[in-house]
């Protein structure tokens, strides 16, 4: 009995146990004597957290908190990049306010090191200045500006730029932002110290209480300058913001260098002073005096207005009647336009704008996208035009061959847009421009890790078929690490740079703009990259292969002009890939890109003549001494008949261009139509001289 007892206790027991287990709960049990010891009961689950709890976790957040915890979202993402953004924003706000106000911009961008890793960046213009009240929004609070609502063309857009700039050297060194600005000659300068308020987005005035410092005009200004070390080039007016911030200063592919160098292509009319961190100073001085055309300001285009942002504007209409409504809200639509529209909607032109409800609002919109409208007014953007890129680029890159082209006005989602398009061929490559001590220096900065690698990221163009060469020349391995080359190897780098040819392993360099602004970054995310790739550049001279960029000493420029440029994120480093932004693109590129291919094909034409007429005359004197022999004739007079006929059947060899591509003194000779510029050999030598270092300028009295 007692044993039954003891049997059906255990098997009770492993129910339990069994239970607890499938449960993940096990229970502690025991058995001593025949006693069982009981288990304590299973709790309830808890939730974690309930929703009163949750709501009090909720809370505002600020656009400048967000984006100083997502600072690489605008270009901040790491040190290098960091400097060359800050620099790119103030240029752009600097440009922005010279040619809005009439001004022809001159430019003083200052780097300077501070400490390790720490740059100070100054940056002043000669524009119309800024007010006392506006200077802490404008520097000290993000998506404050005059640009975001206006449909012109303008390079800020989005009123983050400067401001973030400044946010990011606060949090990396915590230095103010430090900006002098002047109105007028006889008015006092304002001279502000600014920190962001990330939480409330707001700025932080640091000096003269909280008010800032009025700066007296005249030499006791001066003396106050001087005094208390502001750094300001004198000027009757003008901007002056100064940065400190935790960077990294690099030569190269994505430098400030290479930024304000492309930046001097793109506006001719800037003249733009540049001291670098070594204490190097370079000037680009301006090629014209003419400022742009200057952008009107439009209205937005019904085509380009979503269903969502019409209910609002419907229900933010001051216009009483739905005629009205979109006669006085959106460009290209006339008094008959609206009526069709409002027809085709089943609407009447007198219906009451507060009265259209979310189904007469997709109702129009529908209507407006089945009416034929015209396209906006183009004189919103402004073009830098084929003359000034023909002069930019003949300024700033080296080479024989120039040719441009501008595309007619087009649209897209009802934003007008430009496409232009520059071409320079010829010039030395970038490695044969180097001296020793700037390519110990570059060997020293790079954080590449092989010297392939090295050599394709430094320098633009140089493909790795080059860069292999190079290496195969100066006996060096492919996974050389360029930190740990001893002098020896550098001298036999630096004499392999020099002595072989790249011309034809060097990649097409693509210089990509929007608004005049020089795009550095995300080159293969961009429409731009993507449409040259796809365009077959061996029908115009050039070898490429499958989905890469073709090859040779060739230069593109790029330019894209419209009221709303799609970047593809908010740093503004590469365009989306709409089809009619494409569209002209690839008919811009075919445009140059043919009168490259007639240039090429005159110059093989004309190189083929002058070896074929030097066989020619190597020959000439002995066959006119061997007639002379068997016919008696006389050797002088048929050897001059001889030379008449090998010049007239090699005649191609004597062809000239002037500097517009047309063949002189021939009159029914093909051209190249016009916007193209061809230079002289001995003229583009001379340009390439100018393009090197000083240290490698030969001696003329050598």
């Amino acid at each position: 009995m007692a044993t039954r007892v003891v049997k059906k206790v255990k098997r009770k027991v492993k129910r339990q146990v069994a239970k607890a287990a499938a449960n993940g709960q096990a229970k502690s049990t025991s058995a001593t004597n025949g006693h069982v010891a009981e288990t304590a009961p299973r709790p309830t689950k808890q939730r974690r957290a309930s929703a009163e709890a949750m709501a009090a976790k909720q809370r505002d957040i600020s656009v400048s908190e967000f984006f100083a915890k997502n600072r690489h979202l605008l270009g901040f993402d790491n040190p290098r990049k960091a400097l060359l953004t800050t620099v790119k924003e103030a240029v752009d706000n600097s440009l922005d306010a010279c040619e809005e106000g009439g001004i022809l911009p001159e430019l003083w961008v200052h780097i300077e090191q501070t400490a390790t890793n720490r740059y100070k960046i100054g940056v002043q213009d000669n524009g119309p200045g800024i007010l006392k009240k506006q200077i802490p929004l404008i520097f000290g609070k993000l998506l404050y500006g005059s640009k975001f609502h206006r449909l012109r063309q303008s390079r800020g857009q989005q009123g983050i730029g400067i401001s973030a700039a400044g946010m990011y050297g606060v949090q990396t060194t915590g230095k103010p932002v430090k900006i002098v600005s002047k109105v007028s000659k006889r008015k006092p300068a304002h001279y502000y110290e600014i920190q962001i308020d990330t939480k409330k987005n707001q700025p932080e005035i640091l000096n003269g209480r909280g008010e800032g410092v009025d700066i007296p005009p005249g030499d006791k200004g001066s003396a106050y300058i001087e005094k208390y070390g502001i750094e300001w080039v004198e000027e009757d007016h003008g901007t002056r913001v100064t940065i400190e911030l935790e960077a990294k200063y690099q030569r190269g592919r994505g430098s400030v260098d290479e930024y304000l160098e492309q930046t001097a292509i793109a506006n001719p009319h800037v003249t733009l002073h540049y001291i670098d961190p070594d204490g190097n100073e370079r000037d680009y001085t301006r090629s014209t005096d003419q400022l742009p055309h200057e952008p009107k300001e439009i209205k937005p285009h019904p085509y380009g207005v979503e269903l969502g942002r019409l209910a609002t504007m419907l229900k933010d209409s001051k216009e009483s009647t739905l005629s009205g409504f979109l006669t006085s809200t959106f460009s290209r639509v006339s008094g008959a336009t609206a009526q069709k529209i409002c027809k085709t909607a089943k609407l009447g032109t007198r219906s009451r704008t507060t009265r259209i409800g979310q189904r007469e609002a997709e109702t129009l919109y529908r209507a407006i996208q089945d009416t034929k409208i015209p396209n906006p007014a183009t004189d919103c953007i402004s073009p830098i035009g084929e003359d000034l890129i023909l002069k930019g680029l003949h300024h700033v890159v080296p080479g024989e061959f120039y040719a441009a082209a501008t595309r007619p006005p087009s649209v897209y989602r009802g934003n007008p847009f430009q496409i232009e398009v520059g071409l320079a061929f010829g010039g030395a490559a970038a490695t044969q421009n180097v001296s020793r001590d700037l390519l110990e220096e570059l060997l020293e900065e790079t954080d590449t890790r092989t010297i392939r690698q090295f050599l394709i990221n430094t320098f633009n163009g140089l493909g790795s078929d080059a860069a292999e060469r190079i290496m195969k020349e100066a006996g060096l391995s492919t996974r050389q690490s360029p930190a740990k080359l001893k002098p020896k190897q550098i001298e036999t780098l630096f004499n392999a740079m020099k002595n072989v040819n790249v011309a034809e392993g060097q990649s097409m360099e693509v210089l990509r703009y929007a608004n005049r602004v020089p795009l550095q970054f995300q080159h293969s995310a961009c429409a731009v990259t993507q449409t040259i790739l796809q365009t077959n550049w061996r029908g115009y001279g050039l070898s490429q292969s499958r989905g890469s960029l073709p090859k040779g000493p060739v230069t593109v420029m790029v330019h894209i002009a419209s009221v709303w440029v799609p970047f593809t994120s908010e740093s503004k480093e590469a365009v989306a890939s709409y089809p009619e932004i494409q569209k002209e693109l690839r008919l811009a590129l075919q445009s140059v890109g043919r009168k490259l291919g007639m240039y090429l094909r005159r110059r093989m034409k004309v190189k083929q003549q002058g070896e074929r007429r030097n066989v020619f005359l190597r020959y000439l004197g002995e066959v006119a001494n061997a007639v002379s022999e068997i016919n008696a004739a006389d050797r002088d007079k048929l050897y001059d008949q001889l030379l008449t006929v090998a010049k007239k059947r090699t005649a191609d060899a004597d062809m000239k261009m002037d500097d517009r591509g047309r063949v002189l003194d021939e009159e029914t000779a093909a051209e190249f139509g016009d916007n193209v510029l061809i230079v002289d050999a001995v003229e583009a030598a001379s340009a390439i001289n100018r393009a090197k270092p000083q240290d490698e300028q030969p001696d003329d009295e050598e």
